[in-house]
């Protein structure tokens, strides 16, 4: 069964008012035209990697490790990233695809 874009599965679907929809498809075009950008994706790694702080750096947890014996640990210091974790991709990615858009619209 062929399931259409924006649809999650065999129930699910895109929840949006139908009002917004138009506005949604637009974005969407958007986002197909940028997303294999060279450039475009150059900017987002720079903003991730310069403002997010991505990757995020590994913490050597020395003393678990010590305490624990055997496996070297470290942890992944999300914690440490502008908002902590995801959300901060996400509206990186999306504020720099509103610039390049606004720019050709």
């Amino acid at each position: 069964m062929m399931i259409p874009k924006g649809y999650y599965g065999e129930y699910g679907g895109s929840y949006i008012p139908e009002l917004l929809v138009p506005a949604v498809q637009e974005v969407g075009a958007a986002y197909e035209k940028y997303r294999d950008d060279p450039d475009f994706n150059a900017e987002f790694e720079t903003l991730l990697r310069d403002y997010a702080g991505r990757p995020s750096m590994l913490y050597d947890a020395q003393n678990l490790t010590n305490t624990l014996g055997g496996a070297h640990i470290y942890l992944k210091r999300e914690d440490l990233n502008h908002t902590g974790a995801h959300k901060i991709n996400n509206v990186l990615g999306q504020a720099l695809l509103a610039k390049k858009w606004a720019r050709h619209v």
